[in-house]
């Protein structure tokens, strides 16, 4: 695992490095398409290392995630597969619900695996303070939800993270799976301009 995650920091180095020549031209008369060359030689590549909790609360009377489709099977099945929910799950400084509130992350995600706890997570993480304060990752992929160590990918962002990628190493702390709370320490490497 290690090596694995050092090549693909030497090679991001390596390509943020490289130059990509840019030139825009516009073929013909359709103006919908353009191509562009670009030259990011000028940019340097920044590392970004994120520290945060995540609660995800289904139950009660203030739930964080909701249930927007199932399927027919769903309630019978051990792992809710074919369940999808939408969620807007505080981000926190520390593990406790009290903690400073210094993001957002909202999405979906679906119960895709007959045999294993697992989610699909399209997730966007908004952060509201410090110098992160209006930007923010987006984070696609497998939540192998019965495992505790977990990896996620960071595909894109905004404000500061645009063009960013990276991945989010996400530690269960806390896991009912019965009511479906979940708090969840995330450690976040991020890739960006």
């Amino acid at each position: 695992m290690e090596r694995s995650a050092e090549t693909l920091v030497l090679a991001i180095l390596l390509i943020s490095t490289a130059i990509v020549l840019v030139k825009c031209e516009n073929e013909g008369e359709d103006s919908s398409f353009v191509e562009c060359e670009l030259n990011l030689r000028h940019r340097k590549q920044k590392v970004s290392q994120l520290h945060f909790y995540l609660y995800d609360n289904p139950a009660g009377s203030n739930p964080t995630a909701v249930p927007i489709a199932k399927a027919a099977m769903t309630e019978k099945s051990a792992t809710q597969f074919g369940l999808l929910a939408v969620a807007d799950d505080p981000l926190t400084v520390g593990a406790e619900q009290t903690s400073k509130l210094i993001g957002r992350a909202q999405g979906m995600y679906a119960s895709d695996s007959k045999q294993e706890w697992n989610l699909l997570l399209a997730m966007h993480y908004t952060f509201i303070e410090g110098k992160y304060n209006g930007s923010s990752i987006s984070v696609l992929g497998m939540n192998h939800v019965s495992t505790q160590d977990r990896e996620l990918t960071v595909v894109g962002g905004t404000g500061i993270f645009r063009m960013a990628r990276g991945y989010a190493m996400t530690k269960a702390i806390y896991n009912n799976f019965t009511t479906g709370e979940a708090l969840i320490q995330y450690n976040v490497t991020v890739f960006h301009y």
